[in-house]
C-alpha cells in the first residue's frame, strides 16, 4: 500500500525537525508528558511514533533505570536519528513498527505514550484498539494531540504563506497534524476500544525560538511539506523567506515567542 506523502519523515527532514523545532515545539510538550508518565510508575512501557527521541530522552531519564522502554517509529529515518542520540547501554529497544499493527503480544506493556503521533495514523481506530490490546489491565495509555490550527499560530502562519505560492491545489500537510482535536471523536475511539476512566486536558505551554529565520526553516524543512514544495517546482528558499518574513511580523525578528496549545489523553485499560 502506498503511503501518504504526508507521512513520511525521511532525508533531511528529522535533522530539521529535531534542530529547529524540536526546542521551538516538542520539547516543551516532553516534559509535560514525562512529568505526567513518572506519577504512574510504569515498568514496561511503550512509546509510538517517537520521531527523533526529544520525548524518548525525557521518558528514559524519569523512568526508573530498570524500566523497560521501548520506541517505535514507522519512519526508518526518524528512528535511525533517534537512536544516534543514545548509546547502547541506556536500557532502550527501538523497532520499526505501525501503530495501526503493532508486533507485540497482548498484554505486553502497562503504559503506551504517543507525542504528537496518532494525527498521522490514517486507522486510527486500528490504533486505539492495538493500545488496548497491548496493555495490561490498570494499563495507562497518554498521548497529546495539537488543538486547532486557529489555536496555534505557527502552524497557521506556516500553512497559508505555503499555500500563497501555488494557484492550485497547495500542500495540504498542515491540515494533518493540526486535524485531529475532536474531543467527541477521540472519547468515542477510546471508548470503542474499551478504555475506562478518559480523561482530557488543555495545555497551553510557551513557543520559543531563537529567531524567525530558524523557526521558518523548521516549518518548511523539519516536515514532509518539504518534500511537496520541491516536486511541485517552487523554489524552497522563497518559501522559507516568505515564512521568515510573517514570523518576524508577527513575533519580531529574535527571539521568537508565541504561545502553542494541545490536548493531553489519558486512558485506563479496565
Amino acid at each position: 500500500m502506498k503511503r501518504d506523502p504526508n507521512v513520511i519523515f525521511e532525508g533531511p527532514i528529522p535533522e530539521n525537525y529535531d534542530r529547529y523545532l524540536g526546542p521551538a515545539l516538542f520539547e516543551p510538550f516532553a516534559m509535560d508528558m514525562a512529568a505526567r508518565l513518572k506519577g504512574e510508575q510504569p515498568k514496561n512501557v511503550l512509546e509510538l511514533a517517537c520521531g527523533t527521541g526529544i520525548l524518548t530522552r525525557r521518558l528514559r531519564d524519569g523512568l526508573a533505570p530498570a524500566a523497560r522502554l521501548v520506541a517505535t517509529d514507522l519512519n526508518p529515518g526518524m528512528l535511525a536519528f533517534a537512536q544516534g542520540k543514545f548509546s547502547a547501554i541506556q536500557n532502550l529497544e527501538w523497532q520499526e513498527a505501525d501503530a495501526g499493527a503493532l508486533p507485540f503480544s497482548d498484554g505486553s506493556f502497562d503504559a503506551v505514550v504517543c507525542q504528537f503521533g496518532l494525527m498521522f495514523v490514517p486507522d486510527k481506530k486500528s490504533a486505539m484498539r492495538e493500545c488496548y490490546r497491548i496493555l495490561g489491565p490498570g494499563g495507562v495509555l497518554l498521548f497529546n494531540v495539537w488543538d486547532s490550527i486557529d489555536r496555534n499560530p505557527f502552524g497557521q502562519i506556516a500553512h497559508r504563506t505555503i499555500a500563497s505560492f501555488f494557484e492550485h491545489d497547495p500542500p495540504n500537510f498542515y491540515e494533518l497534524p493540526f486535524g485531529f482535536y475532536d474531543a467527541d471523536l477521540i472519547r468515542g475511539l477510546l471508548q470503542r476500544a474499551g478504555f475506562k476512566a478518559i480523561e482530557a486536558s488543555l495545555v497551553t505551554l510557551p513557543c520559543r525560538s531563537p529567531s524567525a529565520a530558524e523557526f521558518a526553516i523548521g516549518l518548511v524543512r523539519g516536515n514532509p511539506v518539504a518534500t511537496a514544495i520541491q516536486e511541485r517546482g517552487v523554489e524552497i528558499d522563497d518559501v522559507t523567506r516568505a515564512v521568515t518574513r510573517e514570523i518576524a511580523q508577527r513575533w519580531g525578528a529574535a527571539p521568537v515567542e508565541s504561545t502553542m496549545q494541545a490536548f493531553v489523553w489519558r486512558a485506563v485499560h479496565e
